[in-house]
């Protein structure tokens, strides 16, 4: 991978809510992002697309029409291309490219959701794993990125990584044999692995892969229950953490919360309970539900004084991730909260993230 340019990381520093994330998080995201180009007339999706695409409009123009209509267009630099462009799913609009051409970026909505998560959550709370990895934070944003992680609760992520142990292993060494019992889930921080499988017809196996930083494996054997079904080596001297399989299990769950629907959470608000977003303030500012307090997810610990403990809070996001670990954080304190699940693309606010210019 190259280090991103300047021009790229400027980019990206203009879009909410990636405006928000930590350096060298911002830097992992630019190097898996590139600046696309589309022509006049180019749809860059349409109404009702599910697709998990999260777009943002670097220069020219874009129409958004509903049934064929034009209903509004954004603008490149303008303050609506600073968010997200109509992220509601199923699409409720097409978007079609107004001007000669237009830059934009395209990012994996899963991934740039947990990554803004951990990124707000847990980096400060890994220091030791920091320090002990010449990569620094990189393998663990690279870590995030792949589907096992994507399946872990946002409350659990800091738990995962505070107990997974950091093992060096030497160029040889095996780490998981075919036919044993699972027993860890193991995430390259250096090195490379070869993932061997042996058949009836091949005794000596057959290479399946090789793995390096930020890969994982062993996950399929602690799911299943079943044997494992490859054999993984070292290819190179390296260091692996690993992570137990009864602390796997137990943190793909879903922590204790308390989820409700939109009528629910409107009732609730009514009979005393508060709102509280914890999205950015540039994300807050762009729509927001009615009398809503904004304490951004990195800065819950910090404002817990500010809340009343004796008032229950609904805490809302754009879908419910960040809130949850939110949540959690406060539920863990003695507060009274439930999450909006779905969040706020769930909601009658929904349109205004779609449209262009400020809701709320």
């Amino acid at each position: 991978m190259t280090e991103p340019s300047t021009l790229e990381l400027s980019v990206l520093r203009t879009f909410s809510p990636l405006d928000g994330l930590k350096s060298e998080n911002l830097r992992a995201l630019a190097r898996k992002t590139t600046v696309r180009e589309l022509g006049q007339g180019r749809l860059l999706f349409k109404e009702g697309d599910t697709d998990k695409r999260t777009f943002y409009l670097v220069s020219g123009a874009v129409d958004l029409l509903s049934e064929g209509h034009i209903v509004g267009t954004i603008r490149g630099g303008t303050p609506d291309a600073k968010h997200p462009i109509a992220p509601i799913l199923p699409r409720r609009c097409t978007a079609r490219v107004a001007t000669d051409r237009i830059e934009y970026v395209s990012i994996d909505s899963d991934l740039l959701d947990v990554l803004i998560t951990w990124d707000q959550t847990g980096t400060y709370e890994v220091g030791e794993l920091q320090a002990g990895s010449a990569a620094g934070d990189d393998w663990m944003t690279l870590l995030l990125q792949s589907r096992a992680f994507h399946r872990i609760p946002p409350a659990n992520l800091q738990a995962v990584f505070m107990r997974m142990q950091r093992i060096d292993y030497a160029v040889g060494d095996t780490i998981i044999r075919q036919g044993d019992d699972g027993d860890y889930f193991y995430a390259i921080v250096q090195g490379r692995c070869l993932v061997n499988r042996e058949t009836p017809l091949n005794r000596e196996g057959i290479k399946l892969a090789e793995l390096g930083m930020g890969d994982t494996f062993g996950e399929e054997a602690l799911i299943s229950g079943a044997k494992r079904n490859a054999t993984v080596t070292m290819l190179t001297d390296g260091t692996l953490m690993r992570l137990g399989k009864e602390d796997f299990n137990t943190l793909l769950n879903e922590p204790m919360l308390r989820w409700v629907d939109y009528a629910a959470a409107r009732q609730a608000v009514a009979a005393g309970s508060r709102w509280l977003d914890v999205r950015l303030p540039s994300e807050f500012e762009h729509c927001h539900f009615e009398n809503a307090i904004n304490v951004p997810l990195y800065f819950v610990r910090l404002k817990l004084k500010t809340l009343e403990p004796t008032v229950p809070y609904v805490v809302c996001c754009d879908n419910g991730r960040r809130s949850s670990a939110a949540a959690y954080i406060l539920g863990e304190r003695g507060f009274d909260t439930y999450v909006l699940r779905g969040g706020i693309a769930a909601s009658d606010l929904a349109e205004a993230l779609n449209s262009p210019g400020p809701g709320g």
